[in-house]
């Protein structure tokens, strides 16, 4: 079977690749990071999505982004903010997260001898993220493609947004159709250690409008 290696936070979108993978045939082997974030839960959440869908799955430890700072999701002194619907890059983004997350998957994606990573990178309901954007993945391809053995002898390993231009509804609606259990995952930003959600930061407003405008239930367990 073909080999796919699926970046899973635990949240709504990355469940979403998962089963997306899984539908087009692939062997998932998936990654987490722990990387000192501070909504730990979605750690445990990944936990639960890998044995429901029977995927393997590694958690690597990048404390060094966390301790660094500069992001409200790892800094103690930098508080999550609520909805606020600006187009500004918020205060959640984590500097060259993405950047190190495809990197670290792109080398066991060589390891295993995988065909292709799956990110559940989207630019339509997203709050700002650069490291989000078709261009950003378009440039790591080209990384993948000229800085790999697989790409210099022609077998690049393709990088997936099977996402990234749906809008949170469709995202739902399609993953829904795929079987998707989103009661399992976890998206809030200020999640509990029970991974209850807060309602009101950006991710739960993107997830509760998604659920809202898809006209499906919304499973989330909020606080």
């Amino acid at each position: 079977m073909k080999k796919a290696v699926v970046l899973l936070s635990g949240g709504l979108d990355s469940l979403t690749c998962l089963v997306i993978a899984q539908a087009k045939g692939y062997e998932v082997y998936a990654i987490s990071f722990d990387y000192g974030q501070k909504h730990r839960s979605e750690l445990e959440a990944a936990k639960k999505i890998t044995e429901r869908y029977k995927a393997h799955h590694k958690i690597v430890e990048v404390h060094a982004l966390g301790k660094m700072g500069g992001s409200a999701l790892t800094d103690q002194n930098i508080d999550v903010k609520d909805f606020a619907g600006t187009l500004e890059i918020p205060a959640t983004y984590v500097p060259a997260r993405n950047i190190i997350f495809l990197s670290i998957a792109l080398g066991y994606a060589e390891i295993i001898k995988a065909e292709a990573i799956f990110i559940g990178a989207n630019a339509v309901d997203y709050s700002g993220y650069p490291d989000c954007r078709p261009e950003f993945i378009k440039a790591f391809q080209q990384v993948a493609a000229t800085g790999t053995k697989a790409g210099v002898e022609g077998h690049a390993i393709k990088i997936e947004t099977p996402i990234i231009d749906l809008s949170k509804s469709d995202i739902i609606k399609l993953g829904t159709q795929l079987g998707a259990d989103y009661a399992l995952s976890v998206s809030c930003y200020r999640a509990d250690n029970e991974g209850k959600a807060c309602g009101q930061c950006d991710s739960c407003h993107y997830r509760k409008q998604g659920f809202i405008e898809a006209g499906l239930a919304d499973p989330t367990r909020y606080r």
